[in-house]
């Protein structure tokens, strides 16, 4: 894991599993919570979290993608889109990102 801290890519693939974390969290747990149990205390503190790691995981892919020169139509497109889709930055993570 300390690997993946030294490189721009490595620290992208911990923001993508990070950003689908709090994805599932907010949506498997506080909606759940807030509309169920009438407690909207966890999607207070999770909403912020997600909406930061969404917003980082952008910005970082757009940074790298200059950085290492991808080609917009081949990969970075594909790793920005996968952040707008339940399990995409999973999926990112295991068919592109670790092979990079």
């Amino acid at each position: 894991m300390t690997d993946l801290l030294k490189t721009k890519i490595g620290r992208l693939r911990i923001l993508a599993i990070l950003e689908g974390i709090s994805l599932l969290t907010l949506v498997c747990i506080a909606v759940p919570m807030k509309y169920g149990m009438e407690n909207p205390s966890l999607v207070k503190i999770m909403g912020p979290i997600h909406g930061s790691l969404f917003l980082l995981f952008l910005f970082n892919t757009l940074s790298v993608g200059v950085e290492q020169h991808w080609k917009f139509k081949e990969t970075t497109w594909k790793v920005l889109i996968a952040c707008f889709i339940p399990f995409g930055t999973f999926y990112i993570d295991k068919k592109i990102l670790s092979k990079l």
